[in-house]
């Protein structure tokens, strides 16, 4: 695979200036107690060395990889295994917040965060694969692209501070597209408001990526996306205050509820009109949970620690699905 790189040197120069505010960002209030009526048995796996951490990403088999929010290096991991260690060590100016992977194409697919970037890396060598700039970044236009989802096409990242998705493709050899194939996507509807506080924050892609289902933070609510017109449409139910990255597997979605510590297991009706919370997940190890993968009956949550006095250490805690 050819390496296409098409960072920004301004958005490169920013990068120490954009970890102070994607932090004011990202931090929220003093972390409430999770509850432990519904605590599950858990595992918890260390990522060695990291020093922040938000995206985790399941990949083959038993295998994770998991990010270092501000300095972006990437860790890989055994949920099976239980251990973890540093994978990919990025290059300075990056960060690594939502992460998803192509397995057919042995693809890692990374959100920048406040840089405006997405990197794509290949699981086999290691290397970066391309880089791109989605949106120009400046003292006047910032940007957290957050997180990302993967679709038979190529992948799809969101922008947590402006009402519109990024659409890399990726052709069938396993090909990322250049920069000029790079899609803006803006949103219209109800996922488009993008208030002070975080809007767009997790996506998956349902219906073999003919629909893309997006968490708002700021409206504490599920949408639908088109995905050829950027139509959003709400999916009715309780809200979901701090919500997070999502997981979605036929018609259970899990919603990770940071500030809350805990993971809402959410039944979605067959049209994607309305959902039922069926179960909350908790744990005694949960300190602000970040982003979710799935392992059949596991699923394994990365603590991203925001507003924990103290933190030095990061995890994957490892829970029952349902």
């Amino acid at each position: 695979m050819r390496c296409k790189n098409v960072e920004s040197g301004k958005a490169i120069r920013r990068a120490a200036v954009g970890l102070v505010a994607l932090a004011a960002l990202l931090v929220p209030g003093p972390v409430a107690s999770a509850g432990s009526s519904a605590d599950r048995r858990t595992s918890v796996i260390e990522l060695p060395g990291a020093t922040s951490a938000e995206g985790i990403a399941a990949g083959e088999g038993t295998t994770f990889f998991a990010g270092d929010l501000f300095k972006g290096d990437i860790f890989r991991g055994d949920i099976r295994k239980g251990t973890a260690k540093l994978f990919i060590d990025a290059p300075d100016g990056r960060q690594a917040v939502g992460l998803k992977v192509d397995v057919r194409h042995d693809l890692l697919f990374v959100a920048g965060g406040f840089t405006g970037q997405a990197y794509v890396y290949d699981t086999d060598t290691r290397e970066t694969v391309a880089t791109y700039q989605l949106t120009e970044v400046s003292e006047q236009r910032q940007a957290v692209i957050n997180d990302v989802t993967v679709t038979r096409d190529g992948a799809w990242f969101t922008n947590s501070v402006r009402g519109e998705l990024y659409f890399v493709p990726v052709d069938g050899d396993g090909e990322p597209g250049d920069p000029g194939d790079v899609k803006t996507l803006a949103l219209t509807g109800p996922a488009a408001a993008t208030p002070a506080a975080f809007n767009l924050n997790g996506i998956a892609a349902v219906r073999g990526g003919r629909t893309l289902i997006v968490a708002h933070t700021g409206n504490q609510a599920l949408y639908t996306v088109d995905p050829e017109t950027g139509s959003s449409a709400e999916i009715t139910g309780t809200s979901l205050p701090f919500v997070d990255g999502i997981v979605v597997k036929g018609n259970t979605l899990w919603a990770v509820q940071n500030e809350l510590n805990q993971v809402s297991r959410v039944r979605l009706d067959s049209r994607l009109d309305s959902f039922d919370v069926k179960d909350v997940i908790t744990s005694p190890e949960f300190q602000v949970p970040a982003t979710g993968a799935l392992f059949g009956d596991t699923l394994a949550v990365v603590n991203a620690k925001f507003g924990v006095a103290g933190a030095s250490k990061y995890e994957v805690v490892l829970v029952d699905a349902r």
